[in-house]
């Protein structure tokens, strides 16, 4: 058999929808013809919705492939594209339409969540045909935890960390209205640590710049000193749009489990992540409604009090 071979592909232009929609037809493209042979050989298929849309080159040749094809769908497309805005487009929705053609043409689904699990349901996509298969967290938490040192500037601080991407699938306003209320007229003792990217870590520090209050920011830190970075905060932030639930699952969720500190999710009861974290015995646990500022306040008054 032949050694396999990288396909090398220029990063994603994130400036433009319609570039992005090149980008993605033009390396899938490149993916089904390089793999073809193998493709036609192989006994099952597995692939994942990274890149987007993958499922429109390998499911019309079904046909022409003796294995199973096996979708491990991470986030959904277009529907994510589609929660991002106020009034999707006309094409978008024929886009829609079409993925699900594509879909129901699938041997079998992973998903990575019950959330996700019922949105294919709502599809019309049968229960023999979907497998649960969750992540895990990708860092590890041995027994003799090498604790990174916080930033001067949180030193002796209630620190809640959010750690990772922040984008548009991330609810924004309750954790700045939230915040910004919390030191305003709460304590203030909690304060926040975006160890993040991603243009909701942008808008966010812009927001609480403007605002006067305090918070800290900074880029990501390499996979093999994450866990020491989790382990520094005393509590860890995770957010989801409501109207991203099922459709995304914030992979954060793992590490910060196992690392047994406090979590405060902003989100709905209906994501797989209030049932992870419900399911964790002994982890200090809230919750607050998206749009519910004044509960996201409140929580972080709760998280002061665990630190006493």
């Amino acid at each position: 058999m032949k050694a396999s071979r990288s396909v090398i592909s220029r990063p994603v232009p994130r400036g433009s929808l319609l570039a992005r929609l090149v980008w993605t037809l033009w390396t899938n493209l490149r993916l089904v013809r390089h793999a073809f042979g193998r493709l036609r050989a192989a006994d099952g298929i597995l692939f994942t919705g990274s890149p987007p849309f993958l499922i429109h080159f390998l499911a019309p040749l079904k046909v022409l492939l003796k294995g199973r094809l096996v979708y491990r769908i991470t986030d959904f497309h277009p529907e994510c594209l589609i929660a991002a805005r106020d009034r999707p487009s006309g094409g978008l929705k024929l886009l829609q339409r079409l993925t699900n053609f594509w879909r129901r043409r699938i041997d079998v689904f992973e998903v990575l969540g019950r959330d996700q699990w019922r949105r294919l349901g709502e599809l019309g996509i049968p229960d023999e045909r979907i497998s649960l298969v969750r992540d895990g967290s990708p860092v590890a938490f041995p027994k003799e935890r090498t604790v990174e040192p916080l930033p001067p500037e949180l030193a002796g601080k209630c620190v809640l960390l959010y750690s990772g991407n922040f984008g548009v699938a991330h609810e924004l306003e309750t954790v700045a209205q939230g915040y910004q209320r919390h030191h305003q007229q709460g304590s203030g003792r909690v304060h926040l640590w975006l160890n993040a990217t991603g243009v909701g870590a942008t808008v966010l520090s812009h927001r609480l710049s403007r605002a006067g209050v305090p918070f800290f920011r900074s880029t990501p830190v390499p996979l093999e000193r994450l866990a020491g970075v989790l382990l520094s905060a005393d509590a860890h932030l995770i957010t989801l749009k409501d109207s991203f639930v099922g459709f995304v699952m914030p992979s954060k969720i793992y590490a910060c489990l196992e690392s047994g500190r406090p979590l405060l999710f902003v989100g709905s009861p209906d994501s797989d992540v209030d049932l992870l974290a419900r399911s964790e015995h002994g982890l200090s646990y809230l919750r607050v409604a998206c749009g519910d500022a004044a509960a996201f306040a409140d929580a972080l008054e709760a998280l002061a009090l665990l630190q006493r």
